[in-house]
């Protein structure tokens, strides 16, 4: 390679320009940085030839960044016009480096009655005195455990750091902990402990001002999600909703289905942005393997378990305080979600990149080639174990799973399959919120406020209820348009689906009972009345 800059102790070659550039500066932690070589001897012509190869399998200007006696890395940086990704900041992983190491003062006397989940660590019972000269003259980092004389099996884990003894009540359940942090040796407790003794004494306004002083709009989640929206609306949107293994259809099955079904899309309003729909992280504690960075103020996560928290469904990665401050914008992906059934309906629809889920959607598709005039369509159940094979087949691969009439004939286990979707949501299709509207417009009188009241209902559903609610109502509606044949009326329908897409939030069963009624007028109103209510 023709242009390479190299700069160590002050001293340029020629041979080197600034397209790629070696520098004794800290180890930053890039998305597409590349680990060259471990070794601090290498030929200039082998690392020239290896980020050749790099250069020509990813666009981008390449530069490199080293840190003395660590690794080369090399970052390919973005073409000019593009998306400038974040720095990761490493001056936590600096000091995580600089910490004490652990340093076990081993006990030389035979300890007869030492419990069998300590090792030479274990003193016995000696005092605190006693503790504290042999920690002194171990120095900082050294450790050890003490009978405590408070109990039959209470022990003392003595820590020494910044010259002073830190004493802790050690306990024992399988694993070791003195918080609620559990190891599985002690000194695995004592190393992350000395982590977090020497970056909080040496760091505590830093930290302090970790959440507060980040700004999230230049956030690396941020730019990263705005990377992801790019790309996902360059995509063809019909590419996302392919059917394989589908089978064509004779003649007969294309001209009984109604010309509406050719235009899907129109069901759905077209201004639809599915990466823009409102939607909380789930955090949970993480153990993280390996060092990893907070998504949210670009800072190291420092210790060896727990270090942050990481979000279930898009894989967020934050200090416990960061995230926090994080707001309601996750973009689930795929990799994440265990199941499709029972799951967070906006959760699903963000991770297929779809206005619709592709359960939902495949049903309806495949009920409305073949299925239209079966005689008590939605009424009729299908077979169980047919419905949980095919809903165990969704939940494993949804967009390759196989629902045709060559597979399961009875088009009724398909529809029974599209009930239980709508029934196991976490929140109802028609939410809690907007039940309650809905069933306050029952009970006036005129035609024109029970509309209004219930487009009030529908307008504080989150987009993803709302866009499937207005999908499956125009897929209803194009059953009842064969009720001659298939004797599912709007009233019919309504009984069906009522309990399916609403539920009521009161826990008492006689009020629920007495609010059947009114469901299933609501939801026959939703059928004979969609186009006045589904106005967005």
């Amino acid at each position: 390679m023709d242009n390479i800059r190299r700069k160590q102790s002050g001293r340029s070659d020629s041979k080197m320009s600034s397209d790629v550039n070696m520098c004794s500066k800290p180890l930053q932690k890039y998305n597409d940085s590349i680990p060259i070589t471990d070794a601090l001897n290498f030929t200039l012509t082998s690392l020239t030839e290896r980020v050749e190869d790099l250069s020509r399998s990813k666009s981008g200007v390449v530069s490199m960044d080293t840190e003395a006696g660590t690794a080369i890395y090399v970052r390919l940086l973005p073409e000019s016009g593009d998306t400038q990704l974040p720095t990761w900041k490493t001056y936590l992983y600096q000091l995580q480096n600089e910490a004490p190491k652990p340093k076990v003062i081993a006990c030389k006397r035979e300890q007869p009655n030492r419990p069998t989940y300590y090792s030479v660590e274990y003193h016995g019972l000696i005092s605190r005195e006693e503790a504290e000269d042999l920690l002194t003259l171990g120095g900082d980092g050294s450790y050890l455990v003490r009978k405590s004389d408070r109990g039959p099996q209470a022990f003392t884990l003595a820590i020494r750091f910044d010259h002073q003894t830190k004493n802790y009540k050690l306990y024992y359940d399988g694993l070791h902990y003195v918080g609620e942090k559990r190891f599985e040796t002690v000194e695995q407790l004592v190393a992350d402990g000395l982590i977090h003794f020497y970056i909080e004494s040496r760091a505590a306004d830093y930290i302090a001002s970790l959440s507060e002083e980040s700004n999230y709009a230049q956030s690396p989640y941020l730019a990263y999600s705005v990377k992801k929206k790019r790309l996902q609306k360059s995509r063809n949107h019909a590419a996302n909703h392919r059917i394989d293994g589908a089978q064509p259809l004779s003649n007969e099955q294309l001209q009984s289905i109604p010309t509406s079904v050719d235009n899907d899309v129109d069901n759905v309003d077209a201004d639809v942005d599915v990466t823009e729909f409102e939607k909380p992280h789930v955090f949970k504690t993480h153990n993280f393997t390996g060092l990893h960075w907070c998504d949210f103020c670009a800072n190291f996560m420092w210790g060896l378990i727990a270090q942050g928290s990481k979000c279930q469904d898009c894989g967020f990665e934050a200090h416990k305080k960061c995230s926090e401050k994080v707001p309601n914008d996750c973009m689930p992906d795929i990799k994440y979600l265990k199941s499709v059934f029972g799951q967070d309906l906006t959760t699903v629809i963000k991770a297929h990149k779809s206005p619709i889920p592709m359960v939902v959607e495949r049903c309806v598709k495949e009920i409305e080639s073949r299925g239209m005039t079966c005689e008590g369509l939605y009424r009729v159940a299908g077979s169980h174990d047919e419905v949980e094979e095919i809903r165990m087949a969704f939940d494993k691969d949804c967009e390759n799973t196989v629902i045709t009439s060559a597979r399961y004939e009875d088009v009724n286990t398909i529809t029974s399959v599209l009930k239980l979707y709508f029934r196991l949501l976490p929140l109802p299709l028609i939410t809690f919120d907007a039940y309650r509207k809905i069933m306050e417009a029952m009970n006036r009188e005129e035609q024109k406020d029970k509309l209004l009241l219930m487009r009030e209902g529908l307008a504080i559903l989150p987009p993803a209820h709302y866009q499937t609610l207005k999908y499956l109502i125009n897929h209803l509606i194009r059953v009842t348009e064969k009720k001659a044949k298939n004797m599912m009326s709007s009233e019919n329908l309504a009984i069906v689906f009522a309990p399916t897409l609403m539920r009521s939030p009161d826990t008492d069963p006689m009020l629920n009972l007495m609010s059947v009624g009114a469901e299933q007028t609501a939801t026959g109103i939703l059928l004979s009345c969609s186009k006045e209510l589904f106005l967005k």
